[in-house]
């Protein structure tokens, strides 16, 4: 069964931090880069940080020396922390593959998200 259940989010003022959570189904998860996507109100979906199955990262511009990503191979999460926050970082985040067969594999599911205020 397909799932991604991501957790963690909330209010922060700016400059605080979050930890965000993402659990996976193995069909996503194993072997698979997986990102972390944020989509601002009005925008478009957009990946912020990504991880390859061997612990490769990589990030967009706007979060790079901010943010880190992690994941659990066991455990199939990827974890997402967040620090020094800006009022542009709000949005809902949400995890999955970034490669687009493995998602259209799944009919492009997406989970629930979790949303990030971060206010001044």
């Amino acid at each position: 069964q397909v799932h991604l259940v991501e957790s963690g989010g909330g209010l922060v003022q700016v400059g605080g931090s979050l930890k965000l959570s993402c659990a996976a189904s193995g069909s996503i998860f194993v072997n698979n880069t997986m990102g972390w996507y944020r989509q601002a109100p009005g925008e478009q979906r957009e990946l912020v940080a990504a991880i390859t199955s061997g612990g490769k990262t990589n990030f967009a511009a706007s979060v790079k020396g901010r943010f880190t990503i992690s994941r659990d191979n066991a455990k199939n999460t990827v974890i997402l922390q967040m620090s020094s926050l800006k009022s542009e970082d709000t949005g809902v985040y949400s995890c999955n593959a970034v490669r687009p067969s493995v998602r259209a594999a799944t009919g492009d599911y997406w989970g629930q998200g979790t949303q990030v205020t971060v206010s001044s």
